[in-house]
């Protein structure tokens, strides 16, 4: 019997600039994948199952023939990256607001968890969270 291959994420975000776009996700510790990048897309990973793929406006209007939503002004799907410390948390949310990222929500701290949101430069909600299990676990 052969094993099933794992299970993967593909995000497809249209943005307004690929570079601009593709330097905010690098800041977030995203790295490239030059198998799935060509002009009008860029292929952006953050894990064996989790890809980002940046497509400019033009790419995702010839694939969906719909409208894209402004995400600057009206709320859309948010997502979350778990990560490892507190620590890496402010790290990344410094280095995204320094790639082009803003963020309007102050840090959520629940004691057990810590979320930080940011926005890419299209709007894109990401929310940049740790999570202290064994704190989660004792909270009852």
């Amino acid at each position: 019997m052969s094993t099933p291959p794992s299970q993967q994420i593909f995000i497809n975000l249209p943005v307004a600039n690929l570079q601009q776009s593709q330097l905010f996700y690098e800041a977030l510790g995203f790295r490239g994948n030059p198998t799935f990048t060509g002009e009008d897309q860029k292929c952006m990973v953050w894990s064996d199952q989790i890809f980002v793929m940046l497509q400019s406006h033009t790419f995702s209007y010839k694939h969906a023939q719909k409208s894209i939503a402004d995400f600057q002004r009206v709320t859309g799907p948010s997502f979350t990256l778990p990560l490892e410390s507190v620590e890496q948390v402010n790290l990344l949310t410094e280095k995204g607001l320094n790639a082009g990222g803003s963020t309007s929500i102050p840090m959520v701290d629940e004691g057990f968890m810590q979320v930080r949101t940011i926005e890419d430069p299209d709007g894109y909600s990401w929310g940049l969270m740790y999570l202290d299990i064994q704190k989660f676990n004792s909270r009852n």
